[in-house]
């Protein structure tokens, strides 16, 4: 499964993308890194990775702005989020905007592991683009006739 697969960290932390990128050559997969947002949306145009593993809180640019950029890209490779932030909401946001999975540091191996090969597979749901979802008519408002509550 790994073989000519590409993954792309972006990641600034240094200890934990090169870790990342030790076990995942070991598996076969060829890594590219990025050390914040802005050099891994060039990442994705210039290297076309097959999947991308993402920080969320870097430095000039994070996560967030790099999912929402490519959310309505039908070519976006499938994103991993990772984050030490235990906020529910940013989660939500994350899975709202696409990502395969969002995986709270510290995380074990495996478990990144798993949503790497689901990620690969195509084993996750996509959102629809805001522009393919059903647009919802507006109702009209009517008063009460006259004399009527």
């Amino acid at each position: 499964m790994a073989d000519n697969k590409i993954i792309l960290i972006v990641d600034d932390d240094t200890e934990l993308s090169d870790g990342l990128r030790t076990v995942l050559e070991r598996q076969g997969f060829r890594v590219i890194q990025a050390r914040d947002g802005q050099q891994g949306k060039q990442a994705i145009y210039n290297q076309r990775p097959d999947l991308v593993i993402l920080d969320m809180m870097m430095p000039r640019m994070g996560g967030y702005p790099v999912l929402e950029h490519f959310r309505d890209k039908a070519d976006a490779p499938p994103i991993i989020m990772i984050t030490a932030n235990e906020g529910s909401r940013h989660k939500a946001y994350a899975e709202y905007l696409g990502v395969v999975d969002y995986i709270r540091k510290p995380f074990a191996m495996e478990r990144l592991m798993e949503a790497v090969h689901r990620g690969l597979a195509g084993e996750f749901t996509k959102p629809e683009p805001p522009s393919a979802a059903k647009k919802s008519t507006p109702r009209s408002r009517t008063t009460p006739a006259e004399g009527q509550e």
